[in-house]
C-alpha cells in the first residue's frame, strides 16, 4: 500500500526528524515494472544508488541480480548468500553479480579472485592487472557510447573507444582470460533514448567483428540510465522499452544474455524525506526557511546528482515563493531559492518525495550533523 501523509507524520512523531522513509512495496513494484517492460533483460540492481542492506535483501528475495562497484558493496550482497553451500554461493556470484567498476585496486582483485567473479575493464593496463591479481575472473569489456541528454554524463570517465574494442577482446583471450561480455552505460537518468539505440547498434557491430576474429561473446550489459519518474515530464520506461526491445530482437541472437544495471529506477520513488523547520527569516523580499536536513545529508543529490527535490508542506495554505536552506553553516547548503510553500512556522514539518536514489547514500557528517534516520516499511 502507498505511504500516506498521515503515515509520514506519525513516523516523524515516533522517530523524530530528519527522517527518510523507504517503502519496500514501491521497490517491488518498480522491479516488477522493469521486468514487465523489458522481459528479456535480467535486472542487476546497482547498489551505488542506495546500498541499504534492507533494500538488497528485498531484491534478493525477488530474484534480482546485483551490480557492485567496490569490495564493501560486493560483501553487502554476499551477506545474503553466505549461508549457502560453497557450490551454490559460487553459482550465484557467477550468475548474479557483476563488478561493474572498470578500475579496481589490486587489493580488491586479490580479494575477489577466490569468488571467480565477472569484472569489467576498458583498457589494457586494467586487463593486465586482472590477469595478475584475479586470473580466475571472467571479464566484460566496457564501451564508451554517446551520453547526450543524460543528467549525469559518464563517457568521459569510462569506456574504451569503439575502434579499439575488438583488439582489447583479442588481447584478453591471448592472455588466457575469457571475455564473457560487452557493457555500456548511456549516462544516468537518460532522457535521450537514442543513446540506447546507438549503443545497441555499436555493440552488435563489435560482437560481429569479434566473432569474425574468432571470439563469440554471449553477454551484453546495457548498463543503467533508466529514468525515474521524478515528475510527469519524464518519459516512462514503457516508451523506452518500445524503442529498444525491437532493436534487441533485430540485432542479437535469441540465446544472448541481456543484463541491465538499474539503480535510480528501482529506488528513487521508494523514499520520502521528512524534515522539520528549525528557523525562519525574511531576506531579499521572501521568506527563508531552515530545515534539519540539507545538501550534505539527504539532499546530497542536489550537489552530486544534479537533481532537484521539491518540498511539500503538511499544512494547507496559499503557496508563496520562498527559499529553503539546510542546517549547516555553509552557504552551499541551499535546497531551493524558489520553492512554493504556504506560510509555515518553526517546528512545522515538510517532506520531499522520490528521494531514494543518490541521497542518503552520499550523506555525510559535515558540521557534526548526523545523516537522517532511515526507516524501512512494508518489508
Amino acid at each position: 500500500m502507498q505511504t500516506t501523509r498521515n503515515d509520514l507524520q506519525a513516523l516523524a512523531k515516533e522517530h523524530g526528524t530528519p527522517l527518510v522513509v523507504i517503502d519496500h512495496d514501491e521497490i517491488r513494484r518498480n522491479y516488477a515494472q522493469f521486468k514487465k517492460h523489458l522481459p528479456k533483460v535480467q535486472v542487476y540492481y546497482a547498489l551505488k544508488a542506495n546500498p541499504a542492506p534492507e533494500i538488497i535483501r528485498t531484491l534478493y528475495r525477488e530474484g534480482a541480480s546485483f551490480d557492485v562497484a567496490s569490495l564493501p558493496e560486493f560483501m553487502l550482497v554476499y551477506d545474503n548468500i553466505r549461508h549457502l553451500p560453497p557450490k551454490e554461493q559460487q553459482d550465484f556470484i557467477w550468475d548474479k553479480i557483476i563488478y561493474a567498476n572498470p578500475t579496481k585496486p589490486k587489493e580488491t582483485l586479490q580479494a575477489l579472485n577466490q569468488y571467480k567473479p565477472l569484472v569489467t575493464y576498458d583498457n589494457l593496463a586494467e586487463l593486465k592487472k586482472i590477469k595478475q591479481f584475479a586470473p580466475q575472473a571472467g571479464v566484460v569489456l566496457r564501451l564508451r557510447v554517446p551520453n547526450t541528454g543524460s543528467v549525469v554524463e559518464l563517457s568521459s570517465k569510462f569506456g574504451c573507444d569503439p575502434g579499439e574494442a575488438v583488439d582489447l577482446i583479442v588481447e584478453a583471450f591471448d592472455m588466457g582470460l575469457v571475455v564473457e561480455g560487452l557493457s555500456f552505460h548511456v549516462g544516468s537518468q537518460c532522457t535521450n533514448f537514442e543513446n540506447f539505440v546507438q549503443a545497441l547498434n555499436l555493440s552488435a557491430a563489435i560482437m560481429h567483428e569479434g566473432k569474425v576474429r574468432g571470439h563469440e561473446i554471449k553477454i551484453l550489459d546495457i548498463g543503467g540510465g533508466f529514468p525515474a519518474a521524478y515528475d510527469p515530464h519524464v518519459k516512462p520506461l514503457a516508451a523506452l522499452a518500445r524503442k529498444i526491445n525491437p532493436e534487441i530482437n533485430r540485432l542479437f541472437a535469441p540465446d544472448i544474455q541481456i543484463l541491465a544495471e538499474p539503480g535510480r529506477y528501482i529506488v528513487a520513488t521508494a523514499a520520502t524525506a521528512v524534515s522539520r523547520i528549525i528557523g525562519k527569516a525574511w531576506r531579499e523580499g521572501k521568506t527563508c526557511y531552515y530545515i534539519d536536513d540539507g545538501v550534505y545529508h539527504t539532499f546530497s543529490g542536489i550537489i552530486f546528482d544534479h537533481c532537484q527535490y521539491h518540498l511539500k508542506a503538511f499544512k494547507e495554505g496559499s503557496p508563496e515563493i520562498c527559499a529553503v536552506f539546510g542546517q549547516t553553516c555553509d552557504a552551499l547548503d541551499t535546497i531551493s531559492l524558489a520553492e512554493e510553500l504556504p506560510d509555515l512556522e518553526i517546528e512545522d514539518l515538510v517532506y520531499s518525495e522520490n528521494i531514494g536514489a543518490y541521497s542518503n547514500a552520499s550523506a555525510t557528517w559535515f558540521n557534526g550533523f548526523p545523516p537522517a534516520k532511515v526507516i524501512h516499511i512494508n518489508q
